[in-house]
Order: structure tokens, then sequence, then C-alpha cells
């Protein structure tokens, strides 16, 4: 099922002139419970149009090394492709945001970290008080599907292969995060990163908290992956795994895109 917000023709009254150049479409993944009580879910596919200057794109934990060697082999894999996205969104006039949790001592003397940390103080709303059902997976184990079982902190900094340009940010905390983005008028925030069942939900700056701020989050859901053992309910593959966390937060928190929209 797809729908349309009609594109670039009808600018919105508060906003921009709606053109190319200024907004970005994206094809919004979500999942709606027709029959309520039925636990049958379509997906519904939504085209909406974004304003450049009330966007950004938040890069969730994507570290240099982590204590799962699989996690981190898939970090591996995943991060140049997030590099090459986020230099097109960066050149589209994107606001980027890095959030490598843990590791801002070693940002510290980053112009980027000293700009967000300059940012006026803005109090987020009250949260909304949203639902939060139990996830699709088991993940009481950690999440590893490799040997290792005792987590420890391997990561020391961002993954290497992802730029950090000149008029980004970096920072782990969600008030300050807010704060940046509402003195700059941004209202969209799209996450990319790791851990979809834990960091990407959970962590302060990311979907569930900023989604209960008023923010609008999207999900960028082939740019993101689970910690999931295949060992563990519901015992499908890890791809899945994560496939099912991915769809758990289309039905629950935000609706996903796919990041060749970005490129």
């Amino acid at each position: 099922m797809t729908l349309s917000d009609a594109g670039f023709s009808h600018p919105d009254s508060t906003g921009p002139a709606r053109t190319p150049a200024n907004w970005v479409t994206l094809h919004l993944r979500s999942r709606v419970e027709l029959f309520k009580g039925s636990g049958v879910w379509d997906e519904i596919v939504i085209e909406k149009a974004f304003p450049i200057t009330q966007t950004a794109v938040l890069l969730c934990d994507v570290w240099d090394d982590h204590w799962c060697s699989a996690a981190a082999r898939r970090v591996d894999a995943l991060a140049p492709r997030i590099d090459a996205v986020i230099r097109r969104a960066r050149a589209k006039g994107i606001q980027i945001v890095h959030a490598p949790s843990d590791t801002m001592s070693f940002y510290a003397d980053f112009l980027q970290r000293k700009r967000i940390l300059d940012a006026p103080a803005i109090a987020p709303p009250a949260p909304r008080d949203l639902p939060s059902p139990p996830l699709p997976i088991d993940d009481s184990d950690g999440g590893c599907d490799s040997t290792e079982s005792v987590p420890y902190r391997a990561w020391k900094r961002q993954h290497p292969a992802i730029e950090i340009g000149n008029e980004d940010v970096i920072s782990d905390n969600g008030r300050e995060i807010y704060s940046f983005l509402a003195h700059r008028g941004i209202e969209n925030l799209i996450v990319m990163g790791v851990h979809t069942n834990m960091c990407v939900l959970n962590r302060s700056f990311a979907i569930k908290q900023m989604t209960k701020w008023g923010m609008r989050c999207l999900l960028v859901r082939d740019l993101t992956d689970a910690m999931y053992n295949p060992s563990r309910a519901p015992f499908v593959n890890h791809d899945e795994g994560t496939n099912l966390v991915v769809e758990y937060i289309e039905k629950y928190w935000c609706p996903s895109i796919i990041s060749q929209e970005l490129l």
C-alpha cells in the first residue's frame, strides 16, 4: 500500500517553498494493524517531503570495535556505506550528528564536540507517555552470535571509516543533542547505526527518547544491525532477527527508510 503527501506540488504554509534543492523526498515504511486486536499488521509506504534545514542524520554507536567479534565485523561492513550516505546528506545541507557513546574523552578537543557544547540549553518538553511492547527477539544473553560471552568496553572512538565533517557535531548526551537540534529548528531525525534492539532504541539521544520529546524519527533500515543470537527465541537467523526488530520499530515507534533515497 503506497500513499503520498503530494511530492513537491503543495508547499507547506509554515516552511520554505518546496523545491528539489531544499527538500528531500523519502518513502516512509510503517505498519498498521487495520483491524485492532487482530495481530495482523499491514505494511504501508508513504511518500513525504522534508525540509533540509529541519532535518538531521544521527549515527548511533558506530564504534571502532565491539566486544562481540561478529557484531564488530558487521559494523566494519556497514561503516563505509554509512560514510558514503552521510557524505551525500552533508552535501545536500543536512546536519550530521555523530553519537558514539562512551567516547567523548577522545573527542574533547574536536571543534565538532565544542560546537554542540556551546549550543544554548533548551529544556525538552515533558515526555510523551508512549507504550513500549516487548521486543520480538530474546536478547537477554547480550545478543552475541559468536563465541564471546563477557561484555567489556572495547570501543574508543567512532569507526575511522566514517568522516567527521567540519559542520558536524559530536555528542552522546540526549539533552545536548535535543538542545542543539531545537536551537537549529530541526524536527526530523534520521537514525542509522547499531544496535537496533539496544542503543538505537534506548540511548538518551535515540529513537524512544527523541520520539517522546516530539522529534519525528526515521530509521535507516539497511544501515543498522541487531544484537541477536539465533540460539535464542524466536530461533531465526541473524538477518531475520534484525528484520523483526525493524518491523517492531515500524509498528510502535517510527517509520523506516532505505539509504538509497539519501543518495
